[in-house]
């Protein structure tokens, strides 16, 4: 794993200073070699430094921070017949053998354009790519944006990244996130999109919430079972609740050994129901609890890694980077987590204030809306988080089969009315299928942020400042980042 940068120089001068000054605010601890490529030119090297006396002219430059995950991953760029290739991410079912940009630069050598516009169309994966051309670029994301990227330009150049202080450290200051299952085309006028593997908001489905729950029930086995196949051992971020038990479950029938992570402030109720979930799975469990000295220790770092300073992604932000943080100390290579599953089958409380202000068409509107918006509200942050670590995320819920799938369903079939707090009904459905313990397909939805008593204590932080917690976290974000 690592990360990805893309640059063009609008004006023809060359571009090699500004691909090296990207990669350098992309350099983590697990960072083994950084490399840089032309179209016609590729420079490997252990430190990005030793990339600024490398004799590469061209406007038009790519590069990659390179971490080894597994064997087969290979340092890049990686030279095509007349073009250079970085790609990061995984591509499911595990290619054998050889790493996956090396599968993929087999499939971009010819008719580039059509090969692209195939390969996101019927590639199962996370990733991210750019191939440099002779006088473009182009550019591509995976249909979920489970892979971060982002793009900015301005009168000078055009370019992209696996995070937003790449583009910010070469004076692009408005940045967006990469639209997922689409590519782009930049050359020096800038960015053009096509959408090729994208959601659409269809008329709900007719079916039945059995044949419903079935079919989530196969898509989310056949998920889980790609994500884990070639490991032995997996690390899941376990909260006790329906989705990370639902995911540890399917993970433990496909025969990899499953490793419970889960972490929290001290003395927080959930803890030991999460203890309880654990036992009644037969699933080993690792219970790592914190003080309120480590979240203001911590702070900084999270918010430099999901690069805003936003009191919701950093209540969540904090217990991923734990998380994280125990996965890589304990040598596992792999961490599974439920993110998606809450957008996708109606998880959040305000899907219900939605229905009785309005009805169950402006709910279906309203979590498609969400659900186009899962890349950028939670997976780019977590997998930042899990990046820097050298930990590699994989989301079995966040794949297009499934959100398809999802998108069609009934509201019915995930809110339930009068409001008993059950929501993300057909998953409970699966959990039962599947022999679950009640206590956890009745368990009633609680975000991770209060469970672990983190939005607490960064109010509290907040107050003892003598801030609101926006402007709190705001003075420690542009503190980390000056």
């Amino acid at each position: 794993m690592g990360a990805i940068i893309a640059v063009i120089n609008k004006k023809g001068k060359n571009a090699t200073e500004t691909a090296v000054a990207m990669l350098k605010m992309l350099r983590h601890k697990g960072t083994e070699t950084f490399g840089v490529a032309s179209p016609t030119t590729v420079k490997i090297e252990k430190s990005v430094e030793a990339l600024q006396n490398k004799d590469i002219n061209s406007p038009i430059i790519i590069g990659h921070a390179f971490s080894k995950i597994f064997m087969p991953d290979k340092p890049q760029p990686i030279r095509l017949d007349d073009a250079a290739l970085v790609f990061e991410g995984r591509i499911y079912p595990a290619v054998a053998e050889i790493s996956d940009a090396e599968a993929v630069a087999k499939k971009l050598q010819q008719n580039r354009e059509e090969a692209v516009k195939v390969l996101l169309k019927e590639t199962e994966g996370d990733f991210a790519f750019a191939v440099a051309e002779s006088k473009r670029f182009i550019a591509g994301r995976d249909a979920m944006g489970v892979h971060p990227l982002y793009y900015g330009e301005n009168t000078d150049l055009a370019a992209l990244a696996s995070e937003r202080k790449a583009l910010c450290r070469v004076g692009i200051k408005t940045v967006d996130s990469f639209p997922p299952g689409q590519t782009a085309f930049i050359d020096k006028h800038g960015f053009k999109f096509k959408p090729v593997k994208t959601l659409a908001y269809l008329k709900e489905k007719q079916i039945t919430m059995q044949a419903a729950a079935k079919k989530l029930q196969t898509l989310l086995q056949n998920s889980t079972k790609e994500r884990v196949s070639g490991l032995k051992e997996v690390a899941v971020a376990f909260s006790g609740g329906l989705d990370s038990s639902i995911i540890a479950f399917l993970a433990k029938n496909s025969r990899v050994g499953v490793h419970l992570i889960y972490v929290s402030l001290e003395n927080q109720p959930e803890t030991e129901q999460a203890k309880k979930a654990a036992e009644e799975l037969k699933l080993p469990i690792h219970v790592y609890l914190y003080k309120e000295e480590d979240v203001e220790e911590v702070l900084p770092k999270v918010l430099w890694m999901i690069e805003e300073p936003d009191p919701l992604k950093a209540s969540i932000g904090i217990p991923v980077y734990w998380a994280a943080e125990k996965t890589a100390e304990m040598k596992f290579k792999v961490m599974l987590a439920g993110q998606g599953a809450d957008e996708l089958f109606g998880g959040y409380k305000r899907y219900i204030s939605n229905y009785l202000q309005y009805d169950s068409e402006k709910v279906r509107e309203t979590i498609f809306n969400d659900i186009l918006k899962m890349h950028a509200t939670n997976f780019e942050r977590d997998f930042k988080i899990c990046n820097f670590h050298n930990v590699e995320l994989r989301l079995p819920f966040a794949t297009y089969q499934i959100a398809k799938f999802a998108t069609d369903l009934p509201v019915e079939f995930k809110i339930e009315l009068p409001d008993k707090g059950l929501r993300k009904l057909v998953l409970r459905r699966v959990a039962k299928n599947l022999g679950l313990p009640q206590f956890i397909v009745k368990k009633p939805k609680r975000a991770i942020q209060y469970t672990t008593g983190i939005n607490k204590t960064l109010k509290k932080l907040a107050r003892k400042k003598g801030l609101p917690i926006k402007e709190y976290l705001q003075e420690v974000f542009h503190c980390k980042n000056e």
